[in-house]
Order: structure tokens, then C-alpha cells, then sequence
């Protein structure tokens, strides 16, 4: 695809919309499931978190690293989710942006807010009023979970830079599946080449 400035510029505005919107919710709903749940549940929501984040940044990274043409031989074999995988490698740079920065990223600050939530059930639960103890789950909990979140993204990358190809057809079929089955398009189809072409022929026309 060729660089244009204008697009990037409308995109990043849609971006900064959909993250500011996406990061409000997940915000709230997180922090009202946390203060309400036990520091157990807690930590399983927090985990969940890290791993919705380590899930969308292999799809991002895998999008980038894959290349378009074993997907053309799979679209002319007639493969399921072939042709959305085309539509993804062509438009890597914006997917791995909504999967690596925008979820990615996003969960990544979330689950450090939800931390701080479970480390303060935690110490309510157990009545630690001494700071050496305070201290000691605080920094002991952090740890884990940036612990968990950069060895899980260290081990996703991995996979998604060897199978990227598998996995971009698995997303391409998952896509297949929402747009035959319950007729939800998120990947918009361009029809500018189509419609000039259409022109031409009818100028064409015009002058014989």
C-alpha cells in the first residue's frame, strides 16, 4: 500500500476516539468487578487482562510478519478466510496498530491499575498494618504480573514471527465466519478502482 498522509492522520484520530472510549470501559468495569470481588477473583481478572494483551499482540505482530502470497494460492484453492487474510497483510500496519498498541498496550495499563486494587484487598483482608509487609506484597505482586506479561509477549512473539502465516488464516477465518454466518463485516471492502473503471469504460463509451 502506498503512504498517505491524510489516511494516517484520519486514522490516528479514530484511534485516539476508540482507545480514549475502549480504555474508559474496561476501566470501569474492571475496577467496579475488583472492588466488589475478593482479592482471589481479583487476581484472575487481572490475569485474564495479561493474557488478552499477549492474545492480540501475537495477532499484531503475526499480521506484520506474514507475507501476502501463499494467501493468493489459498484464495484461488477456494480456502475459507483466505481473502480476509489478504485484506489483513495489506493492511498490517493498521491491525497491528489496533492489536499491539490499542489492546495490547492498553490492557497492559489497565492490569497495573487492577494490581493496585487486588494488592489493596489483599492487605485489607489480612489486616497487614506494618509497612515492611505493605511493601513486601506490593512489590511482590507487581513483579508477577509484569513478570507474566513480558515473558508471555517474549513467548508470543516467537510463535506469531514462526507461524504467522497459520495464524493470520486463522484470523482471516474467524473473520469468514462472522461475515457468511451472522453478517458482521469488519474488514470495509475499497470499491474506488471499480467505480473508475466503470467510468472509463462509460467515457469510453461516450466517444465511439
Amino acid at each position: 500500500m502506498k503512504f498517505s498522509f491524510k489516511h494516517s492522520v484520519k486514522w490516528s484520530i479514530f484511534i485516539f476516539f476508540v482507545t480514549f472510549a475502549l480504555a474508559v470501559i474496561l476501566s470501569v468495569a474492571s475496577t467496579s468487578m475488583l472492588g466488589k470481588a475478593g482479592w482471589g477473583v481479583g487476581m484472575v481478572i487481572v490475569l485474564m487482562l495479561v493474557l488478552i494483551g499477549v492474545f492480540f499482540d501475537i495477532m499484531g505482530l503475526a499480521a506484520a510478519a506474514a507475507k501476502e502470497t501463499p494467501f493468493h494460492a489459498m484464495a484461488a484453492e477456494k480456502v475459507r478466510g483466505a481473502k480476509q487474510a489478504i485484506y489483513i497483510v495489506r493492511n498490517a500496519d493498521r491491525f497491528s496498530n489496533f492489536c499491539n498498541d490499542v489492546i495490547g498496550d492498553m490492557t497492559g495499563v489497565i492490569s497495573g491499575s487492577a494490581t493496585a486494587i487486588v494488592v489493596t484487598n489483599l492487605l485489607w483482608s489480612m489486616n497487614a498494618e506494618s509497612v515492611w509487609m505493605t511493601t513486601a506484597v506490593s512489590v511482590a505482586f507487581t513483579g508477577l504480573v509484569s513478570a507474566l506479561t513480558v515473558g508471555g509477549k517474549a513467548l508470543g512473539k516467537s510463535f506469531a514471527i514462526h507461524y504467522s502465516t497459520s495464524i493470520v488464516l486463522l484470523i482471516g477465518k474467524c473473520f469468514y465466519f462472522l461475515e457468511t454466518k451472522l453478517h458482521i463485516r469488519l474488514l470495509a471492502k475499497k470499491r474506488g478502482k471499480s467505480k473508475q473503471r466503470k467510468r472509463g469504460n462509460s467515457r469510453a463509451a461516450r466517444t465511439d
